[in-house]
């Protein structure tokens, strides 16, 4: 991927982050950089005082710094901000981390140089990768500790995995023929105020999200479909009337995905809400994820560090406040709670398959001999736990702030918080999904044994086939978390192979 300017979407940081695509820096790029660093080396050369240039950072931003030691200042800022805890981020992030870095340093407003630059770039195409634990930012003033684990190998320090194995940073730049920056005067602030960390989850979350919400729309098709249930509420009249666009979307799927069914039954009345309302509810969903990515889309596009270079005749430096990741906290903080709602509904379509009171003559928790076999009970238990669980990890991060650096950082985003968790959430409603198509398949296998003119339509039939494929109809009980695991690890192929 060419980093020339041009606007990057989250599926661009995919590309890098997640497929492992290579960057090239552009020439019109690599001018803007050249130009912005020269302003910064004449405001060090004249002795200006600037915050982060030729002063201390955050409560010592008043403290003027000689000449001589600022070189020494940024490498310092380094080490005491690598203050991170817990588990190491997933590759994935960090190489998103690295890559949203390297965008916004490009853009000219920085003052980063571009050997700097370049060496992130070279890190990111030759697969070393900076150990960077998960805890430790509170979004503002920016992702300050896990930006700094990632410069302590840049500069030739910390912990890195290179070729699937973690080492030193100095030994894993050796090992893949880079030579370590000693950074300059603005260039360490320059790297570690930023959102990139926030940034990077939720590039991955929302373009996950997509996927998840296509496949929840899937799920609800199978289910009507095994219960025998009547689609008259996704009649498009009813939408027209009500016109929320992904409402209206939503609907278009379902009378799509479930054209030519023979499992579609007409006469019944009206379905439980999680049947006859998933264009309202997933269609709110849909709404909810557009926004998340209108927010993520700026974000990742935006110069998030501090403080700013802009060039003219008088070229100033101006310092403020972009490092802030209030936008992705609460865009964050929503995608915890539209996710959270596909699972819930989710949920509760499984529950009605399994109870012979709801499920229009199925036998008792889809199995022949109940009693002796449990059947599929017990996934809709596990369900329930990730549902419950979710509600936990919805409560927003972004109405929490503890302040920091004495007073001067005294409202902070927890962004990144609000990322991590609605990244967990998002693997949790992968895992209820799975299991609703497990708990579908398996009573569609009932209903199109008993009666074989019942056939499904033409877009689900091939994800019965598919599914059927890894797993299995269950005529007794046996381990099923091996199979749940198959369908989750399946999702991406299967949700290729229907929608695209």
């Amino acid at each position: 991927m060419t980093i020339n300017g041009s606007l990057i979407s989250p599926e661009d940081v995919v590309r890098v982050a997640r497929n492992r695509e290579r960057v090239i820096l552009s020439p019109k790029v690599k001018a803007k950089i050249k130009r912005s660093r020269s302003i910064v080396d004449k405001a060090v050369a004249n002795k200006e005082v600037i915050y982060g240039i030729t002063t201390g950072f955050g409560a010592f931003k008043n403290t003027v710094i000689d000449q001589s030691q600022t070189s020494k200042l940024q490498e310092n800022l380094i080490l005491s901000h690598s203050t991170g805890v817990g588990d190491p981020l997933p590759t994935e992030v960090v190489r998103g981390i690295m890559f949203l870095i390297v965008n916004y340093l490009s853009k000219g407003f920085s003052g980063a140089a571009l050997k700097t630059i370049e060496t992130f770039v070279e890190m990111l195409n030759k697969g070393v990768h900076p150990i960077v634990p998960e805890k430790g930012s509170v979004g503002s003033s920016g992702d300050l500790a896990p930006s700094a684990h990632i410069t302590l190998v840049l500069i030739g320090k910390g912990e890195a995995e290179y070729k699937g194995k973690n080492m030193t940073g100095k030994k894993a730049l050796a090992k893949a023929g880079i030579k370590p920056i000693v950074l300059s005067a603005k260039e360490g602030l320059a790297i570690i105020n930023n959102t990139s960390t926030m940034s990077s989850i939720a590039s991955l979350a929302i373009s996950d999200a997509g996927m998840i919400i296509e496949i929840g729309d899937l799920c609800g098709a199978l289910s009507l479909q095994a219960l025998m249930g009547t689609a008259k509420a996704y009649d498009k009249r009813i939408h027209q009337i009500k016109p929320h666009d992904g409402q209206i979307k939503t609907a278009e799927n379902l009378r799509s995905l479930l054209e030519g069914s023979k499992l579609v039954d007409e006469t019944r009345i009206q379905e439980a809400y999680s049947f006859r309302c998933i264009p309202q509810i997933h269609g709110a969903i849909r709404e909810a994820l557009s926004y998340v990515r209108k927010v993520v889309t700026t974000e990742i596009n935006s110069v998030t560090d501090n403080p700013l270079i802009f060039d003219g005749e008088k070229p100033v430096v101006i310092s403020g406040g972009n490092f802030h990741g209030e936008a992705v906290a609460i865009a964050m903080d929503t995608l915890a709670i539209a996710l959270s709602e596909i699972a819930n509904i989710s949920d509760r379509r499984i529950a009605t398959l399994l109870d012979p009171s709801t499920n229009n003559g199925l036998p008792a928790f889809l199995v022949i001999k109940g009693g002796l076999n449990s059947g599929l009970m017990i996934p809709q238990y596990t369900t329930a736990a990730l549902v419950s669980e979710n509600k936990i990890l919805a409560h927003p991060a972004s109405v929490d702030s503890i302040p920091t650096s004495a007073n001067i950082e005294d409202l902070v985003s927890m962004g990144t918080i609000a990322a991590r968790k609605a990244r967990e959430i998002g693997k949790n409603v992968r895992s209820v999904l799975s299991i609703e198509v497990m708990t579908a398949c398996q009573a569609l296998d009932i209903r199109m044994t008993k009666d074989k003119t019942k056939t499904l339509s033409t877009k689900t039939k091939p994800a019965f086939q598919f599914v059927r494929q890894i797993v299995p109809f269950f005529k007794k009980d046996t381990i099923y978390y091996p199979y749940i695991n198959k369908i989750d690890d399946s999702l991406d192929e299967l949700h290729k192979l229907i929608f695209k």
